[in-house]
């Protein structure tokens, strides 16, 4: 097992990785199956090392392969094996029949299905299918699936959950429901979009000694360790004004609290000034609530021009509403030639008008992705990629597509995963403090594609630090207290 790597591929780039090994590497590919079972057996035993019975479920390809190699080693080290075939292990062809012969020729006894089994086992071993499949499985197999999820056992995912299509994250009629997935060569695109993340478990890992140079990618993984670099040590003669200005245009009437969020998670991100743009009726309960805030009320676009001139970052879209006060704002936003962080109802504005700019960072969650595109909710969520690189194609720009796996590219480029966050964070607020943090480094850093990978992976790894304490009643202001420490790796 080694440490997660940055890029992730779609399964025809993981076959053509493996096939380098193979025909250019000189790797037999049976050397490369016999590695991934021993991996397998590796994170095993690392992983449930009270286990003495392993029931390992296997289909009729090489993924089955992966299995009966892992359950020869097991008898080896003295565990109990019991494998289960749902394919006649004669139909094997290839790598896959030479691991079955090897299995039995060790003492090993290959079983029809038994649910009796599979509720016996200590850990349960899926290598039923692994990133070839692309049919829904048939009914017998899936029941097959509904019994192996329903299990007291642990689920061990040999490359990938069965069911799960490696590509779009889809459930072809039924997937496994892994606690843990050891998966091989490269991280495969299915784990991080669609249900995908539902269905991986803890993600391990092992390259079989397959070298990737980076070549072939979909997308790439946020790491924390890239923080030390993208937020440099400040210092000691700055100042407000060197750290940012940033300008928050929200808070319609009766929605203060979304532009009091962003405007204290764009401070807690480090930005040296903040002001808020809001309606009269507000200024009083975000002054109060944080006083470091600039509250400002504007009622035309005159007023709000004058703010903006001022400032490096302007946000616009928590609480502002689609009333006429919020579309002046909206207006008056779209003419000024600062960045614009854009979320809520600034991008429903826009998805009624749509036009291209580079200049902007978009923030859409998948309804108001659906918006944007004129397509469904469904549609996006069906085919996240498509969707994040369709949206930075129309719009310019960069996207962030909000949701498990946050994606964040601009045209032409290969999209950032953030694979940190958790349920927790579906919640109200915390899409404007996400807003507040990318717009808080957005007038730090150079770069606004950086600015917004950078926010989003804090705004998780902030997240993810919160629900320490439980996932479930996790609010959006909990992630401050975090914040600080996150954008600040040298201390």
């Amino acid at each position: 097992m080694t440490e997660l790597p940055l890029f992730i591929h779609t399964a025809a780039q993981i076959q053509a990785l493996e096939r380098d090994a193979i025909e250019k590497q000189g790797c037999p590919s049976y050397t490369l199956m016999t590695r991934a079972g021993e991996a397998g057996l590796r994170e095993l035993r690392r992983a449930w090392p009270q286990a003495r019975h392993i029931v390992v479920v296997c289909g009729g390809g090489n993924n089955a392969g992966d299995g009966y190699v892992l359950a020869r080693l097991a008898m080896r080290v003295g565990m109990r094996v019991t494998v289960i075939a749902l394919f006649d292990p004669s139909t094997l062809r290839g790598d896959a029949l030479r691991a079955e012969q090897q299995f039995t020729a060790s003492g090993g006894v290959v079983s029809e299905w038994s649910e009796a089994a599979v509720k016996a086992a200590d850990v349960l071993v899926d290598a039923i299918f692994g990133t070839g499949l692309a049919r829904p499985l048939d009914d017998r197999v899936a029941s097959c699936v509904v019994v192996m999820n329903a299990a007291a056992a642990p689920i061990f995912s040999l490359d990938v959950p069965s069911g799960l299509h490696a590509d779009t994250g889809e459930v072809l009629g039924a997937a496994i429901n892994a606690d843990r997935t050891m998966t091989f060569v490269g991280l495969k695109l299915g784990f991080y979009v669609g249900v995908g993340p539902d269905h991986v478990g803890s993600i391990q890992f092992d390259d079989l000694g397959v070298s990737n140079s980076g070549e072939r990618i979909v997308a790439q993984r946020m790491l924390p360790q890239s923080l030390a670099t993208l937020l440099p040590a400040r210092p000691r003669t700055s100042h407000k004004g060197m750290n940012g200005r940033v300008l928050i245009v929200g808070g319609g009437r009766g929605m203060a609290g979304a532009a009091r969020l962003a405007g204290e998670a764009a401070l807690r991100a480090g930005a040296g000034l903040v002001t808020v743009a809001t309606c009269a009726e507000n200024v009083a309960a975000i002054v109060t609530n944080r006083p470091e805030l600039i509250v400002r009320a504007v009622e035309n676009a005159a007023e709000l021009q004058r703010l903006m001139a001022q400032a490096d970052v302007i946000a616009i879209g928590p609480g502002l509403g689609q009333d006429e006060w919020s579309r002046a704002m909206y207006k008056a936003a779209l003419d000024s030639d600062r960045l614009l962080i854009m979320d809520a109802d600034a991008l429903n504005l826009l998805a009624a008008a749509p036009l291209k700019r580079d200049n902007w960072i978009l923030t859409p969650h998948p309804g108001e992705a659906a918006r944007l595109l004129r397509r469904s909710t469904a549609h996006v969520q069906a085919d996240r990629l498509t969707a994040v690189n369709s949206m930075a194609h129309q719009y310019g720009g960069t996207i962030v597509l909000k949701g498990a796996s946050t994606l964040v590219t601009r045209e032409n480029t290969v999209p950032f995963v953030c694979d940190y966050g958790n349920a927790g964070m579906a919640t109200a607020g915390m899409g404007d403090v996400l807003t507040g943090v990318i717009a808080g480094l957005a007038a730090q850093l150079d770069d606004p594609f950086v600015a917004a990978r950078t926010g989003v992976l804090v705004h998780a790894l902030a997240g993810d630090a919160a629900a320490a304490k439980g996932k479930r009643g996790l609010i959006a202001s909990d992630l401050f207290e975090h914040l600080r420490g996150i954008v600040n790796p040298h201390a």
